[in-house]
Order: C-alpha cells, then sequence, then structure tokens
C-alpha cells in the first residue's frame, strides 16, 4: 500500500450460496487492476471457500463483524482470532445496520475496533446519520459523536484504521450523497483526525459507502480526502464490482 493507493471494499450482508460465493469471489480474483487494494468481506459461512479462492490473489479477505471478547461464553459471537486464523485481513465494525438493530453502541463499536487491531486485522470503521438528522442539520455532530470512543484510543490503534462514511440514507436506497456532501463529511473526518493524531491523520484511508454504482464511482473517487469505497449491492456483481475498482485505481493515477 501506497498514500495514494484507494481501497475498495465489498460487502456481501448477508447474500450468497456456496456456489456463488466460489464464482464471484473468483471473477474478482481474475479481474482485479493493478493499483488498487481490493477486499471482499463475505459472511462467516463462507470465509474458508472465498479465502481458498483469494489464496495468492490480489484481493484481500474481510469479514463483516467480529466480538470485542477474545474468548468465552459467547453463544453466536466470532472472535477475531477466528477471522486470523482464517486468514481475514480486514473486518467491519459499527455498520449501520448493526448499530441499529443490534443496538451497538459507539463505546461498543471502539471495543470492537480494538480488538481486531489486537488480532492484526484492520478493522474498517463505519460512521454515517440517518436523514432526519441529516435534514436537521445534526450531520457533523453525529459523526463526531461516533468517532469520539474510537479517536480516543490512542494515535498508535487509529493509524490502524480504515473509516468508511456511509450515510444511513443512502445505504440500499439507490440514493448516492453528491460529491459535495461525501468531500464535506470526509473533510471533517480527516480535520478530526489530525486533531487527536496529527501524525498519522493523512495516512488513515477514508472509505464512502452508499449505493456506489460504476457510474458514480469516478466522481467520488476524485473528491479530496475519499479513499475509496465500501461497496454494498455493487459488490455482488463482479462485473459492477471490478468497473469500481478500475474507477478507484483510475482516480489514484
Amino acid at each position: 500500500m501506497t498514500a495514494n493507493t484507494k481501497l475498495v471494499a465489498g460487502n456481501w450482508k448477508m447474500h450468497g450460496r456456496r456456489d456463488m460465493a466460489a464464482a464471484l469471489a473468483q471473477a474478482v480474483c481474475a479481474g482485479a487492476p493493478a493499483g488498487v487494494d481490493a477486499a471482499l468481506c463475505v459472511p462467516f459461512p463462507y470465509l474458508a471457500q472465498v479465502g481458498d479462492a483469494l489464496t495468492n490473489g490480489p484481493v484481500a479477505l474481510g469479514a463483516q463483524d467480529l466480538s470485542e471478547q477474545d474468548e468465552g461464553a459467547y453463544t453466536g459471537e466470532v472472535s477475531g482470532g477466528m477471522l486470523a486464523e482464517f486468514g481475514c485481513r480486514y473486518v467491519i465494525v459499527g455498520h449501520s445496520e448493526r448499530r441499529a438493530r443490534h443496538a451497538e453502541s459507539s463505546a461498543r463499536v471502539a471495543a470492537k475496533a480494538a480488538r481486531a487491531v489486537a488480532c492484526g486485522l484492520t478493522p474498517i470503521v463505519c460512521v454515517g446519520e440517518t436523514l432526519q438528522e441529516r435534514e436537521g442539520g445534526q450531520t457533523l455532530d453525529v459523526i463526531s459523536a461516533q468517532l469520539e470512543p474510537v479517536l480516543s484510543l490512542g494515535a498508535d490503534l487509529v493509524a490502524q484504521l480504515v473509516i468508511a462514511y456511509e450515510p444511513v440514507w443512502a445505504i440500499g436506497t439507490g440514493r448516492t450523497a453528491s460529491v459535495a456532501q461525501a468531500v464535506e463529511v470526509h473533510g471533517a473526518i480527516r480535520h478530526a483526525l489530525r486533531g487527536c493524531a496529527p501524525e498519522v491523520a493523512d495516512a488513515v484511508r477514508l472509505l464512502y459507502g452508499g449505493s456506489v454504482k460504476p457510474e458514480t464511482a469516478p466522481g467520488l473517487f476524485a473528491g479530496e480526502d475519499i479513499d475509496g469505497g465500501l461497496i454494498g449491492g455493487a459488490a455482488l456483481d463482479a462485473a459492477s464490482f471490478l468497473a469500481i475498482c478500475r474507477a478507484a485505481a483510475a482516480a489514484a493515477r
């Protein structure tokens, strides 16, 4: 990775079957362009299968969540050590669907991020506002509050994060934040990073997520402080995901 290399991570969410997972992973691995870091964050049951398909290729393996606990009596949870054993490099933490549907607090998200780093994983920490919060002019306050527990973990840990801005109102809705809206929030996140960890702030990659498509990706990736994307629906189609990866590579150049 260089400072100019963008990251495109696909979040399959709760989609997939065994045949589909293998075919999609193989197609993405075969077509991934140079000049971009790519990752697939897949459901837990497919980690081994997708990991095998990505072995020795240019695409990294990722998971969609982890426990903040190391091990123990936590039925249904998956530890960072387990993910690392399967070859994961990335793990998503704090996705809005986890925050809303599983009542995950920002403090718990920070604990998960810390656990991921302790296990040798790179956490992709998600932040974002609802439509009501945006229309109420609360966007930057919401983002700041979500980031505060994570940034308080210290510069050494912050240096190992990826942060993804995903406006909740744009996830799976077909709506995408304008480049200006995305740049404003990314700029605010970078400013917050410089305030708490100035020595590493410019190296932390900031991703945009929220209905990114091949046709919107070039404009978004050209925006200041937008270092790639966290891709949902388009990651389930190899051609679309690879087109987004090519847009990221072209923007980096």
